[in-house]
């Protein structure tokens, strides 16, 4: 039992081998395996259960905004994506391609969506006829095909899990709009859900969307101090509206094609979860998309009956108050079942012992920093619910702590290379020119992440490349 008591042990150590530990986090707490396809991964239970949890605080503040929801199907005709010249070239890497149907060859070939640009850009132009049809506002849950050369559990998958939300406006101004509301939508999601601090701005011209006008970009900074997008919303001018002709007849009876934005956010924001907040010991998941808020762990409930029949009472009580929670009554030995649920990121354990029970109190154990102390027994699921939402601002600030501390301000290529070496972004004056951003990347393996949000300063400095004049103040750093 002694080496089951060890299992968190069995996981690499975060701070020398980040990739690994990355990776026995992902397998061993059960979130995933690897599927039989290279590059395709199974969600398990527990990993899924994340991802359920981010769809219905996600899918909530969608519809608060007037999104609907919708399905597309997943075979698209090749000919579609060849439309949409810059689109297509974008994506032609990564497109997966259905020829066949048994033994017979397709009349058109049909690839697996990387995403649905130009099948829902179809379906619009046989729906939008007139300025009453518009805003249109729809958003599907769906799965996209993009083959990948390197993979990653949760952060770069062959098939992975999304939302893409696909907006219609009779103007520019709105749609533009459209792609900045739906980015702050994703920084309250990151910061109230998952307590992850992000930096949101504009993309380069480089980093933007295949098919866009201006992609906005929700970079999170993880423990290794390498970024990790985590969401993009896209204006997409009318390039789609004119590729799939989109028209509407407007109220000076006039027709016009019509202006688009679309966004989205993946699977990979558990990834961003692991990285960010895991620790020696596993994962350490905020309490909002937590599977279980808490496990009741009774001990010594073998020899004391009264131990198992209050702590299922406790689970009910919990249960009933609106929480997430688990009872783990397994024959196992208490270390074991500390272990399990520290690896597996359970904001809360709460033991019940006999000592416990005569006492009236029951002892809690916080994931976030390891404090262990005694509740009163009864009343306890006001004070563990007061207690989830102090985890989830202490994680957040926490985050937010690392992030701001490793931003470092850089003048020089020399600069630059001694803060992403200490595992830094760098907040950097750019030219915007492509030559600039290509010859960072070439020579740091770092790229831009985004648009700082002051851009006041810009044209008072010179460039961190090329030294000429800055355009733009922004972010570079490496990213995953």
């Amino acid at each position: 039992m002694a080496g089951k008591d060890r299992f968190v042990n069995q996981i690499a150590d975060i701070n020398t081998d980040y990739t690994q530990w990355y990776t026995d986090v992902c397998l061993k707490s059960e979130l995933c395996d690897y599927g039989p396809v290279k590059g395709t991964m199974v969600f398990r239970p527990y990993g899924y259960a994340i991802w359920e949890r981010i769809q219905a605080e996600a899918d909530r503040r969608f519809k608060a905004h007037g999104v609907v929801n919708a399905y597309f199907p997943m075979l698209i005709p090749q000919s579609f994506l060849m439309r949409e010249a810059e689109h297509v070239e974008g994506f032609a890497p990564e497109v997966a391609t259905v020829t066949h149907v048994g033994n017979t060859e397709l009349g058109e070939k049909l690839v697996l969506r990387p995403t649905s640009e130009t099948i829902i850009g179809n379906m619009y132009s046989k729906w939008i006829d007139s300025y009453r049809d518009l805003p249109l506002k729809l958003n599907q849950w769906a799965n996209v095909v993009r083959w990948e050369k390197t993979t990653r559990p949760f952060l770069r998958t062959s098939e992975f899990l999304w939302q893409e939300g696909h907006t219609v406006f009779a103007t520019p101004e709105e749609a533009n709009g459209d792609a900045l509301e739906m980015l702050e939508v994703y920084r309250e999601i990151a910061r109230d859900v998952l307590a992850l601090p992000v930096l949101t701005g504009k993309k380069s011209e480089k980093e933007k969307f295949a098919g866009a006008v201006a992609t906005y970009g929700m970079e999170a900074m993880m423990k290794d101090g390498k970024s990790l997008q985590s969401g993009t919303t896209h204006y997409l001018g009318d390039n789609f509206a004119k590729a799939f002709d989109i028209k509407f007849l407007d109220k000076d009876g006039t027709h016009k094609y019509v202006f688009q934005a679309s966004w989205g956010i993946s699977t990979r924001l558990i990834g961003a979860i692991i990285m960010a907040h895991g620790d020696e010991r596993g994962l350490c998941l905020p309490p909002p998309v937590a599977p279980y808020q808490a496990v009741i762990i009774p001990i010594g409930a073998t020899k004391n009956p009264a131990v198992g029949e209050a702590a299922e009472k406790l689970k009910t009580e919990l249960l009933a108050a609106g929480l997430r929670i688990t009872l783990d009554d397994r024959d196992q030995s208490p270390g074991f079942k500390f272990n399990h649920w520290e690896l597996r990121g359970v904001p809360l354990r709460v033991e019940l012992g006999g000592r416990d029970l005569e006492a009236g109190v029951v002892t809690v154990c916080r994931r976030d920093t390891g404090e262990k102390f005694t509740l009163p027994f009864d009343g306890l699921a006001p004070r563990i619910a007061a207690l989830l939402d102090e985890i989830t601002v202490h994680m957040y600030d926490k985050a937010k702590a690392h992030t701001d501390s490793h931003i470092v301000p850089v003048s020089s290529l020399d600069e630059m290379g001694t803060a992403l070496d200490g595992g830094n972004f760098c907040d950097a004056y750019w030219c915007g020119d492509r030559a600039c951003e290509d010859a960072i990347k070439e020579k740091f393996a770092a790229t831009s992440r985004v648009m700082h949000e002051d851009q006041s300063q810009a044209g008072k400095h010179k460039c961190v490349c090329c030294g000429k004049k800055a355009k733009h103040r922004i972010y570079f750093a490496r990213a995953y």
